[in-house]
């Protein structure tokens, strides 16, 4: 039987993590839930052999990533940059053409600026783009849910993390099934 065309497939899948520093991440609302969400992802990753990018911007100003995402998982790539999309010049792009993932699942801060114009700029470069909600965040959740709503309309997957997970793993009987389970407990 046929696979939909939206399904993750862990050979084919990418996590990118937008900007979340430590100055940054003061300001946002409901930073915690997001960081735990992202650490999640970036565990399952991981345990997948599913490769994570991350992107800074101007860490100069905002600082680096924060510790717990950084200490996740130590081959993430990280990128600085000072435009708001991932995919403006001299930024990620590079990096993502080299892995030759199509599958980009996007996370981070602040929905409505970076990660918006990073997913926007990611379809149109024929990326299929799956944003997990729970792990992004604006300091407003006005903008964050306008963002997100603008993102589905224009033909990002809006999922979560459980799904993602569990796409990505496809079976009960795989290997790194009974890992994965233990993350979304």
């Amino acid at each position: 039987m046929e696979q939909h065309p939206t399904l993750l497939h862990k050979d084919n899948a990418l996590l990118l993590v937008i900007d979340v520093q430590e100055r940054l991440v003061t300001a946002m609302s409901h930073r915690d839930s997001v960081e735990q969400a992202i650490t999640r992802l970036q565990t399952g990753m991981k345990i997948l052999d599913v490769p994570v990018l991350a992107t800074e911007q101007y860490p100069r100003g905002l600082g680096p990533t924060v510790e717990a995402i950084r200490s996740t998982t130590q081959e993430m790539t990280c990128v600085e940059k000072t435009t708001f999309s991932c995919c403006g010049e001299g930024c990620f792009k590079p990096e993502l053409a080299k892995q030759g993932r199509r599958q980009i699942i996007v996370t981070g801060m602040e929905t409505h600026v970076c990660v918006l114009q990073t997913v926007l700029d990611l379809m149109a470069s024929g990326y299929q783009v799956h944003v997990p909600i729970t792990a992004t965040c604006s300091r407003s959740d006005v903008n964050r849910d306008n963002a997100l709503s603008r993102m589905q309309q224009a033909g990002a997957i809006l999922t979560n993390v459980e799904s993602v997970l569990f796409e990505l793993v496809r079976d009960a009987s795989a290997p790194e099934f009974k890992a994965i389970s233990k993350l979304v407990v």
